[in-house]
């Protein structure tokens, strides 16, 4: 059973101390009296990669929308790095060292990858999407730009339109233009959705790269792709946390093996 909300002066006595990058409590989201996220409470902590998990419907993509600003809560507090965001826009979440994935790819496909990293650096810059930075400007994120598209298995591929990717790639890409954010917590939302078995083999080294020196979320139905990455998993059902803990305990939880996994692990 997950518990409510502590006091306003817990929270803050709490937050002094709190080592945990994220952490919610009670967070709660209603649609028509749907309670689509239903109390729960959350703790992520640095450096680690934690995972979470559930059939369709039990609330995961809702509970990311929550975290990242997309959606205003209906209840309950989120914290990341001991300050308090809850209701935050995504722009001044971001501002905290937040960047996301989407579970559906969404680049301009006649835009190179280095035009699409370029712009995500722009962003973080403060400078906005100016199409019309002169080419002069543009140089100074070169090095960075090819940088980022080497770190996630797109090197040298600077100059080719994202629409000519193939689908992995398209999400490599994606992952880039996160980091290029400079985040310290990473959201993946369904990372190796749609994937063939090569792609999700190149994802999970991807990621286990790309987490260095950050902590990492992530939306996931591939078991292999949980067991191989994560440190902690969170197994949701209808909106609430069913269990938690390492991957091995949560695959033999009892609970965890009748609401979900049963023998595909």
């Amino acid at each position: 059973m997950t518990s409510a909300s502590p006091p306003a002066a817990e929270r803050t006595r709490s937050a002094t101390e709190d080592t945990a990058m994220l952490r919610t409590w009670g967070l709660t989201k209603e649609f028509n009296g749907f309670r689509a996220v239903d109390g729960v409470d959350l703790e992520v902590a640095p450096g680690t990669v934690h995972a979470l998990v559930g059939p369709n419907g039990a609330g995961k993509t809702t509970l990311f929308n929550l975290l990242t600003g997309f959606l205003k809560p209906t209840a309950g507090t989120i914290t990341i790095d001991a300050h308090d965001v809850t209701g935050m826009r995504p722009e001044r979440i971001a501002q905290r060292g937040v960047a996301r994935s989407f579970q559906i790819t969404s680049l301009f496909t006649e835009l190179s990858l280095a035009e699409h990293v370029e712009l995500a650096l722009l962003g973080r810059d403060g400078q906005g999407f100016r199409f019309w930075r002169s080419d002069k400007r543009m140089r100074r994120y070169r090095a960075e730009t090819e940088e980022l598209l080497a770190q996630v298995g797109l090197a040298g591929r600077a100059r080719t339109p994202a629409g000519s990717l193939g689908y992995g790639q398209k999400r490599a890409l994606e992952v880039a233009l996160a980091l290029a954010l400079s985040p310290r917590l990473l959201l993946l939302d369904e990372p190796t959705a749609g994937m063939g078995v090569e792609d999700v083999s190149r994802t999970i080294e991807l990621i286990q790269r790309v987490r260095e020196d950050r902590t990492v979320v992530l939306v996931e139905h591939n078991m292999k792709v949980v067991g191989d990455l994560t440190d902690r998993v969170t197994v949701l059902q209808f909106g609430k946390v069913l269990a938690e803990g390492s991957y091995e305990q949560v695959r033999n939880d009892p609970a965890v093996i009748t609401a979900y996994l049963g023998e595909s692990v």
